[in-house]
């Protein structure tokens, strides 16, 4: 009981790290027990996509309705500032494919895909799904229409009652505490997700796909490191990295392997609470972060389409790779707030 008291307050990443190994163990041991486990993985990425849109609607909401008047929340700048991040992330993506160029195991014989015909069609669908049904928007995880139909309702609350305007915090905050408890769950939501997919494909998919997960991690941490640090530096004149590793340490482990920037919003609010910073900015650039601020999946986008165009031998000129940037960062803050474990699992 003490060993297991001790192991429940290590840190996350530690658990997150231990729970890794005991399923790469359990794999190599039994790949029936390694699938039994992937029940865990299963029930914790869909407690995820079932908690996260009602979090984000709340939250904007919530935030909305309760920003005091004539203050401004710099929502003008971190909207900018956001764009910038999403379209360097798809821009460097695009350098590193051409710089390692990656092939992938392709078996597409019998799917059919119909790929957008053009950015056009990117942008309509975009704009559909900012009026869509508020209800519908909920059920399937579309964060872009949670986002406009929060802030709407928000705005809509700012004269309203305070009885009102307290309801809406209360519920943000008892749903913040539900995700809460899901992502101290994260260990072993991990385990089974990785056990789960060692079990289906085994160790060989990790050297199959060793190349282009390096190259996808090597992106991720530059840009972590050296782009971020750099658009921060540029618009506040001051040593980014102090408050780049606090948020890495406390933040961006928990959204690596989660992958579900939504689940990671209640970690952010914590972290912000922490440094001290202003609620009714992080209050409502949190939750529009977590929704448009997609620099990990434009990575991802791109760098996995590049790979697929390798592979088929299609010649990508630079001016096609440009576009690719804007497409894949419009895309990003379409799949935003998806959960479905680390990018060991691709």
């Amino acid at each position: 009981m003490t060993n297991l008291k001790k192991l429940l307050n290590l840190d996350i990443t530690l658990q997150i790290v231990i729970g890794i190994l005991i399923a790469i163990v359990v794999s190599l041991v039994s790949s029936e027990w390694a699938q039994s486990l992937s029940i865990f993985g299963k029930l914790f990425v869909q407690s995820l996509k079932a908690v996260a849109p009602v979090l984000v609607f709340f939250l904007v909401a919530s935030a909305i309705a309760n920003q005091p008047q004539n203050q401004d929340s710099k929502l003008r700048p971190i909207l900018f500032l956001y764009i910038i991040g999403t379209l360097c992330a798809a821009l460097l993506a695009v350098i590193m494919s051409i710089l390692f160029p990656t092939n992938l195991q392709l078996n597409v014989t019998d799917v059919v895909l119909q790929a957008p015909q053009g950015i056009s069609e990117v942008l309509n669908n975009l704009l559909f799904k900012l009026v869509d049904n508020p209800v519908s928007a909920i059920m399937n995880g579309n964060f872009i229409g949670i986002l406009v139909w929060g802030a709407a309702i928000g705005l809509g609350l700012r004269h309203s009652s305070g009885t009102t305007k307290i309801a809406f915090s209360d519920l943000s905050y008892a749903i913040t505490q539900i995700v809460r408890v899901i992502i101290r769950l994260a260990p072993i939501g991990i385990l089974g997700l990785v056990a789960g997919s060692l079990a289906e494909s085994g160790l060989q998919v990790l050297s199959d796909y060793a190349r282009i997960l390096m190259v996808l991690l090597s992106t991720m941490l530059i840009m972590a490191l050296c782009i971020n640090p750099l658009i921060v530096w540029l618009k506040t004149k001051k040593n980014p990295y102090p408050v780049v590793f606090i948020a890495l340490r406390e933040s961006g482990v928990t959204a690596f392997f989660t992958r579900s920037s939504a689940a990671n919003i209640p970690v952010n609010i914590s972290l912000c609470e922490k440094l001290g910073l202003q609620k009714n900015i992080f209050a409502v650039s949190i939750p529009l972060g977590a929704t448009i601020n997609m620099g990990g999946a434009a990575i991802t986008i791109t760098i996995l389409t590049l790979a697929a165009a390798n592979t088929l031998g299609i010649n990508v000129d630079f001016s096609s790779a440009l576009l690719l940037c804007v497409i894949s960062a419009l895309s990003a803050c379409g799949a935003s707030g998806v959960a479905g474990g680390s990018l060991l699992l691709i």
